[in-house]
C-alpha cells in the first residue's frame, strides 16, 4: 500500500500557494445534534478528505479500517483506524460497492466487466466470482451484502458507464440476486423493483433491506433458512443510494445527506452533508462508532453513540 497522513492544516510557507491553513472540518457549518439519541455528545460532521472524483462503497475490516472506492479514478482506498489515507488497489476493476466476508476477503462489485470479485486483502489477488445470470451478462452488480452463512445478496441496476464496451442490458429486469457460498450461479430473488440499489441485512441474517432508488421507497424482507425472501414490507417512503444499520437496528439511507429511520420505519435523524450527492455509508474505526460517509468528491466522519454491526 502507498500510505500518507491526511494533513489537517498547511504550514505557513504554503499559504500563498494553497487554500486556507485551517482544519477541513472548520469549513463545515455546525449542526444541532443536542437532542440526538444516536450522535455522540458534542460531535460534529468532519470532512476527512476531498481529493476524489466520486466516492462510493465503504466497508470496514475486522480492525475498523474502512475501504472505499473512487470509481472514476479506478481505485480502492483505505481510511485507517489511525486516520491515514492509503491507496489499496489501482486499477480496481472500476469497483463500486464493497463488503467483507467472514473469511476477511473483500467482495467487490467490479463494474468494468460487470463482475463480482473476491479480493485477498493480504496478497491483493483477485478472484472473479461470476458475471452472468442464466447465460446473459448481468447489468452491473452495484451493492453487495454478505449473509452470516456466506451467501451474497447483491443489487443489479443498469447504469450506462462511459468505460463499457458492452451493448445494452441483456437482463429483462433490474433485479436482486442471491449466490450461495461456493456457488457461481446467481439466483434472482427480487424482480419487481424499478431500480434496486443499496442493500443491507441484519446481523442475525433474518432481515434484508433493499432500496428502490427510482421508486423512492425502501423495503424490508424476511430471509428464510434456504435464503429465499418473503414478507415484503414497505419500511420507508424514501429511496437511497447506499445503506447501513447500527446496533440498535436503525437504518441509514443516503441521497441528499443521511436520513436515519428506527426499526419501525420512523425518521429519527437527518445529517446534512455539504456535497451534491451522498452516495454511501458505513460504520468503522477501532470502536466501530465512526459513521463514515462517502459523498461526491469527499469523505466525511461523525462520531456516534451507537455502533456498527457488520463490515458495512
Amino acid at each position: 500500500m502507498s500510505s500518507r497522513p491526511v494533513l489537517s492544516h498547511l504550514i505557513p510557507t504554503m499559504i500563498g500557494l494553497a487554500m486556507l491553513a485551517v482544519p477541513l472540518s472548520a469549513h463545515l457549518s455546525a449542526q444541532d445534534f443536542s437532542a440526538s439519541t444516536i450522535v455522540a455528545p458534542g460531535a460534529q460532521l468532519e470532512k476527512l478528505s476531498g481529493e476524489f472524483s466520486f466516492t462510493e462503497g465503504p466497508a470496514a475490516d475486522a480492525k475498523g479500517n474502512i475501504f472505499f472506492t473512487d470509481q472514476p479514478n479506478d481505485r480502492i482506498m483505505v481510511w485507517t483506524v489511525d486516520g491515514k489515507l492509503e491507496t489499496f488497489m489501482k486499477p480496481a476493476g472500476r469497483s463500486n460497492g464493497l463488503c467483507f466476508d467472514g473469511e476477511g476477503k473483500l467482495i467487490a462489485c467490479a463494474d468494468e466487466k460487470n463482475e463480482m470479485w473476491s479480493i485477498d486483502v493480504k496478497t491483493k489477488k483477485v478472484t472473479p466470482l461470476f458475471s452472468t445470470y442464466e447465460g446473459k451478462l448481468l447489468n452491473a452488480p452495484n451493492d453487495v451484502w454478505v449473509h452470516p452463512d456466506g451467501a451474497l445478496y447483491f443489487s443489479d441496476p443498469f447504469y450506462k458507464r462511459d468505460w463499457w464496451k458492452r451493448g445494452p442490458s441483456e437482463q429483462s429486469v433490474q433485479g436482486v440476486y442471491r449466490v450461495a457460498k461456493g456457488s457461481d450461479k446467481p439466483v434472482r430473488v427480487i424482480e419487481d423493483l424499478q431500480q434496486p440499489n443499496g442493500i443491507i441485512g441484519s446481523p442475525d441474517g433474518k432481515l434484508l433491506y433493499v432500496t428502490d432508488i427510482k421508486g423512492k421507497k425502501t423495503y424490508r424482507y424476511d430471509i428464510a433458512a434456504d435464503g429465499s425472501l418473503s414478507g415484503k414490507k414497505l419500511h420507508c417512503e424514501m429511496g437511497s443510494d447506499g445503506m447501513t444499520l447500527d446496533d440498535q437496528g436503525n437504518l441509514y439511507l443516503t441521497n441528499k445527506g443521511v436520513t436515519v429511520f428506527d426499526p419501525s420505519g420512523k425518521q429519527i435523524q437527518h445529517i446534512e452533508v455539504p456535497e451534491g450527492w451522498t452516495a454511501n455509508i458505513c460504520f468503522g474505526g477501532a470502536d466501530k462508532k465512526l459513521l463514515f460517509i462517502t459523498a461526491s468528491k469527499g469523505i466525511y466522519g461523525l462520531k456516534m453513540k451507537v455502533g456498527g454491526v457488520g463490515s458495512q
